[in-house]
């Protein structure tokens, strides 16, 4: 499974999900925005479809790619990328130290674990958790939300996010 990180080299280095995800050899990490693969897909919080099982194909041939930066700065990022297939993830809550119990404020590891087991890939899902002492808080936590995505359509899984969030506003 091809995993790719772009860098942007806007957090602490120590508390940083991609950084370690290079250095265990999870992923690889980029720092030049131009150096992204265009045909994986990318993890964008503003897309209009959502990963989903039938982005499989994409994933085997293409990979998953993540920008990890500070939400600030985020739309600013997504400029930079040219990238042909983008997908946002489904309403997941993060199980990370820094915004443990906050909805949709996933860490670049819990996007990519996610969107792994949103895709049908829950093996390799799970040996991302490896080295993460947190990690397995995250799908205890959505667990039943991530088993719910898995195998839907991204249509599927957006109608399901609109019933889920329509009271809150």
């Amino acid at each position: 499974m091809n995993l790719y990180i772009y860098h942007a080299k806007q957090c602490d280095p120590k508390r940083c999900t991609a950084l370690k995800m290079g250095k265990m050899g999870y992923a690889k990490i980029l720092t030049n925005p131009r150096r992204l693969p265009r045909n994986a897909i990318l993890l964008n919080p503003y897309a209009e479809k959502t990963v989903s099982f039938e982005d499989r194909d994409i994933i085997e041939k293409n990979g998953i790619m993540a920008l990890d930066c500070s939400w600030k700065q985020a739309e600013e990022v997504f400029k930079k990328t040219n990238s042909k297939t983008q997908r946002s993830l489904p309403f997941l809550v993060a199980g990370n130290p820094v915004n443990y119990g906050k909805p949709c404020k996933l860490t670049t590891l819990e996007a990519t674990i996610a969107t792994l087991y949103i895709a049908d890939y829950k093996e390799e899902a799970y040996k991302l958790l490896n080295g993460f002492k947190w990690a397995h808080t995250f799908i205890e936590l959505n667990k039943k939300l991530l088993d719910f995505y898995c195998g839907k359509t991204s249509d599927e899984i957006i109608e399901f996010q609109k019933e889920l969030l329509k009271d809150v506003k």
